[in-house]
C-alpha cells in the first residue's frame, strides 16, 4: 500500500455498503460511483459485477475518501456506518481507555445530571449507538406488545421512571464498555457538549467528574474552544500537558537571532535587522497554526493591501530562508504546498528554520551544558497543542570529514536530542536527504505522507 497501512478491514466493511449500488440502473451507476469517489466502468456484465469492478479499482490510499462519502450520504444500516467509523477512527490511534476505568467512571456518574434534556440526549445517543427505531404496528402485534427496542427501554427506564437505571446500566446496554476507544472518546466529548447540556456550569461539573477517572488512563477532557458561546471539550493526552501554547515563534531564520529579553515581562525583542528572522507573537489558535492564520498575521504586520500579494510574498520569504546546501529541504517545502494546493489555507502552516532554544553563548563556550538542538528544519503546530517536527538528514548528521567517515558521536547526539523532544511532547519525523533530492520524488513522498500524518493527528479537527 502506498502509505503503508493495511486497509483490508476498511475495504471489507465499505464493500458491504457499496454493494447496494447495484440497486441503481445501469445508466445511473457511473453517476453513483462518482458520488462516492469511485471510478466509472463500462456497461458490461451485471450491475453487481460493475460495482465490484469499480470498487476493486479504488486504491487503498483513496479508501478513506470513499468511506467518508458513504457516511456523508447516509448509506447503509446504522450498524454498517458505525463499523466504518470505527475502522476509520482507529487509524488516528486514539488513546486507550481500559474497560475497568470505563466501568468505574460509569458507577460514579449521576445519570440525572447527564440527561436534563431528553430529545437532545437521545439524538446524541443515536449518533454513536444502535438504539433501534420505533417498530411498526405489525411487529408490535406479533409480539403482543411493543417489540424490543433499546430506544424504548431508555425512554422508559431513564426518563419516564427515573431511578430505574444507573449510568452504568445505561452504558452497559449501549455497549459502551466494549466499544472502540475512539467511539468511547467521542461519546464522552458529546456528553459534555453544549448540544446536550445547555448550561456551562453543568458542562464543567460533568467534565470534572469524568476527568477524575480518565486521567488514570493519561487522558482528560480539556477545553479547546467554544461553540455558540459555550465551551468545547476534547479528549486529549495528558502526556502533552506540559505543552503550553507558544508565546513567541522565531522562524524563517537567515542568521542566528540577536535577542534582547525584557526580564520583567518575559518578552523578547529582535535586535538588528528584524527581517533576518520572523517572530509570530499572536496567541496560537486552538486549531493550531494554519496558513490562513500565518498569512493574516503577515498581511497585518507588513501592511500588505491584498491577500494575493500577502500569500505570494510570505511564501517567497519562507522559501528564502531554506539553505542552498539542502535541496531536500527546499523540495520538501515546495512539495508540501504543491500537494495541498488551496487546502493549505486550512491546514497546518509549515514553518521552516524554527528556533527551539536560544543561547547567547556559543556551543564551544557552553561546553557539555550546551543544548543539543537549537533549531528545527520544520515545525507544524496542530490541534490540541500537538507539535510535529520534520527533519531532513544529510550525511553531515552522521558522518565527518565531508561524509568520508561515520561519526557515531554525532548520531548519538542526534538521537539524544530526539528523545528530549519526544519527552517534551514533540513528534519527530526524519527524512533522508536522498529521498527528497529529486523534486518529483519529494512530491510523490508527500502525497503519501501528508494524508497519513493529518489523519493520524486529527489535523482537521478544528475545521
Amino acid at each position: 500500500m502506498a502509505d503503508g497501512r493495511d486497509r483490508s478491514i476498511l475495504r471489507q466493511v465499505v464493500s458491504d455498503v457499496v454493494a447496494r449500488l447495484s440497486g441503481n440502473s445501469h445508466a445511473r451507476l457511473n453517476a453513483a460511483f462518482a458520488e462516492l469517489g469511485m471510478p466509472a466502468v463500462p456497461e458490461e456484465g451485471t450491475k453487481g459485477e460493475r460495482v465490484k469492478r469499480s470498487f476493486a479499482q479504488v486504491p487503498d490510499t483513496d479508501l478513506p475518501l470513499v468511506a467518508n462519502r458513504v457516511l456523508a450520504t447516509g448509506q447503509g444500516s446504522p450498524q454498517q456506518r458505525f463499523r466504518i467509523e470505527d475502522v476509520l477512527w482507529a487509524e488516528s490511534s486514539p488513546p486507550e481507555i481500559p474497560i475497568r476505568i470505563r466501568r468505574e467512571l460509569a458507577r460514579s456518574l449521576d445519570l440525572a445530571a447527564m440527561t436534563p434534556n431528553q430529545p437532545r440526549f437521545m439524538a446524541m445517543l443515536s449518533r454513536f449507538w444502535v438504539l433501534g427505531e420505533e417498530l411498526s404496528p405489525l411487529i408490535d402485534a406479533f409480539f403482543g406488545s411493543p417489540g424490543p427496542s433499546l430506544r424504548r427501554d431508555i425512554e422508559k427506564h431513564v426518563f419516564r421512571n427515573p431511578g430505574d437505571w444507573t449510568a452504568e446500566t445505561l452504558l452497559e446496554n449501549l455497549g459502551a464498555f466494549e466499544a472502540g476507544d475512539a467511539r468511547f472518546a467521542r461519546f464522552l466529548e458529546a456528553m459534555v457538549s453544549a448540544d446536550v447540556l445547555l448550561d456551562e456550569s453543568a458542562q464543567r461539573l460533568l467534565v470534572d467528574a469524568i476527568n477524575e477517572h480518565v486521567r488514570s488512563a493519561a487522558v482528560e477532557l480539556r477545553e479547546t474552544g467554544t461553540e455558540g458561546g459555550y465551551p468545547r471539550f476534547t479528549l486529549v493526552s495528558t502526556r502533552l500537558a506540559g505543552n503550553r501554547k507558544p508565546k513567541n515563534i522565531i522562524f524563517a531564520s537567515l542568521t542566528k537571532p540577536d535577542i534582547r529579553l525584557n526580564a520583567m515581562d518575559n518578552d523578547i525583542e529582535i535586535v538588528g535587522d528584524t527581517d533576518n528572522q520572523l517572530v509570530y507573537d499572536r496567541p496560537t489558535p486552538d486549531h493550531g497554526l494554519r496558513w490562513r492564520d500565518l498569512q493574516a498575521w503577515w498581511q497585518d504586520t507588513r501592511n500588505i493591501p491584498n491577500e494575493a500579494e500577502a500569500k505570494t510574498s510570505l511564501y517567497k520569504r519562507l522559501h528564502r530562508c531554506l539553505p542552498d546546501t539542502s535541496p531536500g529541504q527546499q523540495n520538501l517545502f515546495g512539495a508540501y504546498h504543491h500537494v495541498l494546493g488551496d487546502r493549505a489555507y486550512d491546514l497546518p502552516a509549515l514553518l521552516p528554520e524554527v528556533w527551539l532554544h536560544w543561547d547567547h553563548q556559543t556551543v564551544r563556550a557552553r561546553g557539555p551544558q550546551a543544548l543539543l538542538r537549537s533549531r528545527m528544519d520544520f515545525l507544524l503546530l496542530l490541534p490540541h497543542q500537538q507539535r510535529i517536527v520534520l527533519e531532513v538528514d544529510g550525511s553531515q548528521h552522521y558522518t565527518r570529514d565531508r561524509g568520508q567517515r561515520p561519526d557515531t558521536a554525532k548520531y548519538a547526539e542526534m538521537m539524544a536530542a530526539d528523545r528530549d523532544l519526544k519527552l517534551r511532547g514533540y513528534e519527530v519525523f526524519r527524512f533522508g536527504h536522498d529521498e527528497l533530492e529529486d523534486a518529483r520524488d519529494a512530491q510523490v513522498l508527500m502525497e503519501r505522507f501528508l494524508p497519513a500524518l493529518f489523519q493520524r493527528f486529527d489535523a482537521e479537527a478544528g475545521s
